[in-house]
């Protein structure tokens, strides 16, 4: 897989997180633990984009 095709499939995946976490958060039964860890795996992968976006910039 290159780069840039690893770069699509994980801002695919944070879309579909950003997705699902709104989900949760719009429910009136949202689990704290459940919305703790969508936001920490959404930002591992924001985390990895970023260092997978700037190793292509340079």
């Amino acid at each position: 897989m290159t780069i840039q095709a690893h770069i699509a499939s994980l801002e695919q995946k944070h879309g579909a997180l950003e997705d699902e976490l709104q989900t949760v958060l719009s429910s009136p039964s949202a689990d704290d633990r459940e919305i703790v860890d969508l936001k920490r795996r959404k930002l591992r992968l924001k985390d990895e984009l970023e260092r997978l976006k700037s190793s292509t910039r340079h």
